[in-house]
C-alpha cells in the first residue's frame, strides 16, 4: 500500500490531512469541545513536548552553531515582516468594493503576523534543515511580532486600537516554548542520547500535533460560518491566491539563499519560517486590533484559510526534502 501511494507522490501523513479535513467540515463539535477533553488544549501541549524533546535533541555547541549565521536570521524577519506586508500592498487596487476593501485588510492583517512557531519548528524538523536556527527565527519572529504587527495594521484601520498586553504574551510563549527547550536542553548531556535513538517516535509525535492542530483549526472555520457570506467562487479564488502568495514567497526565498550562497540546511529554514504565520497570534490580536470592527469575522478569514493551506503545502514540501539524499 506503501508503495502504491508513493507513486502518486502520497504518503499515509498527506492522506492523514486530508482525513483532517473532512472530519472538520461534518464532525466539528468533537474539535470545539471543551469538556471532557480539549483537542486545542492538548495540541497547546502538544507544542510543549514538541520544543522539550528538541531540546533534548540539542547541545548548547549545536544550538550555538545554528545561531551564527546573522545573515540568515536577518533575512528570515525581513521576509516576515517586510517582504509579505509588501507583497500584499501591490495588489491592493485589485480589492475595489467595500467588502473586497474588508477582504484586502484580512489579507494584508494575515501578512503582517509573525511567523508561526511550533508547525514551523515542526516542518524545518521534518524537511531536515537547520532546526536550531528556526526555533531562533520562530521564538523572536514571535516577539517582534507583538509591536510589528500593531504598527503595520495601524496604517490602514482608523478604530482605536487600544493596547496589547505585551507582558501576557510574552509570559505565555516563554511558559509553552522557551521553557521546555530550556529544561530539554539542560537534561541533553544526559538524556540527549535517548532523543537520537527514538527519532522515528518523536517524528510520530510530531507529525500527530500537526494533525491536531489541522482539525481544529477546520472545525473552528466551519463552526463560525466564516464561509458563508462568500460565494463559492470567491473563497476558492482567495484560497488561489493565498496559496500563491506562500509559493511566491517560497520562490523568492530560495532566489535569496542561492544568491547569498546558502546550504541546503539555512535555506530550508528560511523558506519555512519565513513563508508561514501564526493563526495563535492572530486570533489574539484580532480581539484588540478589531474589537469594535463588524468586520472581524471576514478580516480573520484569510487567516483561517492560509493557515490550513500553509500546513497543507508546507507538509507536503517537507515530505519531499526528507526524501533527498544526504
Amino acid at each position: 500500500m506503501n508503495k502504491l501511494l508513493a507513486r502518486f507522490g502520497l504518503d499515509w501523513f498527506l492522506i492523514a490531512i486530508i482525513i483532517m479535513v473532512i472530519m472538520a467540515r461534518y464532525f466539528p463539535a468533537l474539535g470545539l469541545m471543551q469538556e471532557p477533553v480539549s483537542l486545542e488544549e492538548l495540541a497547546s501541549y502538544g507544542v510543549s513536548g514538541i520544543f522539550f524533546f528538541y531540546g533534548l535533541k540539542l547541545s548548547a555547541d549545536k544550538l550555538k552553531n545554528g545561531l551564527l549565521n546573522w545573515r540568515m536570521h536577518v533575512v528570515v524577519q525581513l521576509t516576515t515582516f517586510l517582504l509579505f506586508p509588501v507583497l500584499v500592498l501591490v495588489v491592493k487596487p485589485l480589492f475595489g468594493t467595500d467588502d473586497l476593501k474588508n477582504l484586502w485588510l484580512g489579507v494584508f492583517y494575515l501578512a503582517a503576523l509573525p511567523s508561526t512557531v511550533s508547525s514551523s519548528v515542526v516542518m524545518v524538523s521534518i524537511a531536515r534543515g537547520n532546526v536550531p536556527a528556526a526555533i531562533f527565527n520562530a521564538s523572536i519572529s514571535s516577539l517582534l511580532g507583538i509591536f510589528i504587527t500593531p504598527l503595520w495594521v495601524g496604517l490602514f484601520i482608523s478604530a482605536d486600537t487600544g493596547g496589547l498586553d505585551t507582558w501576557s504574551v510574552i509570559g505565555k510563549l516563554c511558559l509553552q516554548v522557551l521553557l521546555p527547550l530550556i529544561i530539554g536542553m539542560l537534561l541533553n548531556p544526559r538524556y540527549g542520547k535517548y532523543a537520537d535513538r527514538y527519532k522515528t517516535p518523536l517524528k510520530f509525535f510530531d507529525q500527530s500535533i500537526i494533525l491536531i492542530i489541522i482539525y481544529t483549526s477546520f472545525c473552528k472555520s466551519f463552526s463560525l460560518h466564516l464561509f458563508d457570506d462568500l460565494s463559492v467562487s470567491e473563497v476558492l479564488l482567495l484560497m488561489a491566491g493565498l496559496l500563491g502568495f506562500f509559493f511566491l514567497v517560497i520562490f523568492i526565498t530560495r532566489l535569496i539563499a542561492g544568491a547569498l550562497k546558502f546550504n541546503m540546511e539555512d535555506t530550508i529554514t528560511l523558506m519555512f519560517c519565513g513563508s508561514k504565520k501564526s493563526l495563535v497570534h492572530g486570533t489574539v490580536m484580532s480581539k484588540v486590533l478589531f474589537a469594535n470592527s463588524p468586520a472581524a469575522g471576514i478580516v480573520l478569514l484569510p487567516l483561517m484559510l492560509y493557515h490550513a493551506l500553509q500546513l497543507i503545502a508546507a507538509s507536503v514540501m517537507a515530505q519531499r526534502l526528507e526524501k533527498r539524499p544526504q
